[in-house]
């Protein structure tokens, strides 16, 4: 019979004006037929700039058949119409305070304040993306009328809620600098 045990941490740790970010994964195999044991050691170092992700400077584009957008460096409220993907056109509105995403004249995602998305994408039954922001974010999203959703975030479940008349769904996401979290909404 075969044991494996998963040893994960996360280390974050200071030196002079920049941060390393390392990660320790340790995994320990016995096998109790063998008496053999395997200690395999993982480790990955990034600074802080690498974990953030990059602002989207087009305000728009089409990433590995997903939608990324927002910029949340701006200062001023700055527009993109006729963006197309997939037949359809999108109209991005943008910068520090708010970011606004519309498909075909219709509302699809707005954050308060602004975001940056990477990998959105929608279909009737499920809604994934990640945002990052400089600070916690409402975020809104227009799904199906009348519906129930479960919504996931950074893999831990937030609940079940049910949209109102208008489609409408509003989550709230605790968003630090350079953190990026993992947004997906099932429908039920």
């Amino acid at each position: 019979m075969n044991q494996s045990l998963i040893f994960g941490f996360n280390l974050l740790y200071a030196y002079g004006n920049e941060w390393y970010k390392r990660t320790f994964r340790n995994l320990y195999d016995s096998s109790a037929r063998e008496g053999r044991f395997h200690i395999v050691v993982h480790m990955d170092c990034k600074t802080q700039e690498d974990e953030k992700m990059a602002v989207v400077n087009e305000l728009i584009k089409e990433e590995n058949g997903t939608l990324s957008f927002g910029n949340f460096e701006l200062a001023t409220k700055t527009k993109l119409d006729g963006f197309e993907f997939q037949g359809d056109k999108y109209k991005i509105k943008t910068f520090k305070e708010i970011t606004k995403l519309e498909k075909n004249g219709s509302f699809v995602y707005e954050s308060v304040p602004g975001t940056v998305v990477h990998g959105f994408r929608a279909d009737d039954k499920l809604v994934e993306f990640e945002v990052e922001g400089t600070e916690d974010s409402q975020i809104t999203l227009e799904l199906e009328a009348g519906q129930e959703y479960v919504t996931v975030i950074d893999g831990n479940s937030a609940g079940s809620v049910k949209t109102n008349l208008g489609g409408k769904l509003n989550l709230s996401v605790e968003l630090n600098p350079g953190q990026v979290s993992q947004i997906k909404i099932e429908k039920i």
